[in-house]
């Protein structure tokens, strides 16, 4: 059975990230089904017209013979079809985006495929710039307003999964929080504060590991809830799947447009 329904925030940025983006998975399109749309019936469309729900021999067929490998991952009301490089029909229908140049913003999180330290090319998860910077103002702002143990339990409450990019985003917001309580002669928050180990989790089953109540953590349904029209305007261009709804996949500066072509369904 093709599983694609992701429980949980967590899961989803996960499964997109290691399981999709770290294995050659670099060209998609994204966007969010309409509250009065059936989700069902749009990943059935979906996943019946690109084929999708085949065993992983066929798969591996498929690649031997230099035929793309397409998948297809929802979380709440917002999908992405991501595929390899090869040949497909899924490349002659879409206006498909390059992760490298377009990451996809979801959930607060920018999900990318940038060369690491090592120069060598890696799936990349971080906080959005505009989350990063309103998470930081807001951690600076409290710097010299609270106690050691308030901060502390404020770091512990940041919603992100720890990935090596948000490891370095935190640590540069500790340090700054940190800098400012330096300069007026308050105690420092430790850096055993901050939580710097990612959790796995199951990305399609609910899991104990993923029962932590924070936005990290909450389940797609109520993330679908968050996702409004201020994101669907900033797109460049509509989404064709009989009404879609489109959604801003931002990089570092421009703005992704998705378009799908199905019919009614």
């Amino acid at each position: 059975m093709y599983r694609y329904v992701a429980s949980s925030v967590t899961g989803f940025v996960q499964q997109l990230a290691v399981g999709y983006v770290q294995h050659g998975h670099l060209f998609y399109v994204a966007g969010r089904i309409p509250e009065r749309k059936e989700p069902a019936t749009v990943d059935a469309k979906l996943i019946g017209r690109y084929g999708l729900s085949v065993s992983k021999w066929t798969r591996a067929r498929h690649k031997e013979s230099g035929r793309a490998s397409v998948q297809y991952i929802r979380c709440g009301l917002f999908f992405v079809l991501i595929a390899t490089r090869g040949r497909h029909e899924f490349f002659d229908h879409e206006a498909v985006k390059d992760i490298r140049r377009k990451p996809i913003r979801f959930a607060g999180y920018c999900i990318g495929y940038k060369r690491g330290v090592d120069r060598r090319w890696h799936a990349s998860v971080r906080i959005a710039p505009d989350e990063y910077l309103k998470l930081k103002s807001y951690l600076v702002g409290l710097a010299t307003h609270r106690s050691a143990e308030n901060l502390a339990a404020e770091f512990q409450r940041i919603p992100f999964e720890p990935y090596a990019p948000v490891r370095r985003q935190l640590l540069n917001i500790h340090r700054a929080v940190n800098r400012a309580r330096g300069e007026a002669g308050f105690e420092l928050v430790p850096v055993a504060a901050l939580r710097l180990r990612r959790r796995i989790v199951r990305p399609f089953a609910k899991s104990r590991s993923d029962s932590r109540p924070s936005v990290s953590s909450q389940d797609c349904t109520s993330e679908a809830q968050s996702v409004g029209p201020e994101q669907a305007s900033q797109a460049d261009d509509g989404v064709n799947l009989a009404g879609l709804t489109p959604v801003a996949e931002l990089g570092d500066i421009h703005t992704a447009n998705a378009r799908l072509t199905l019919v009614n369904p």
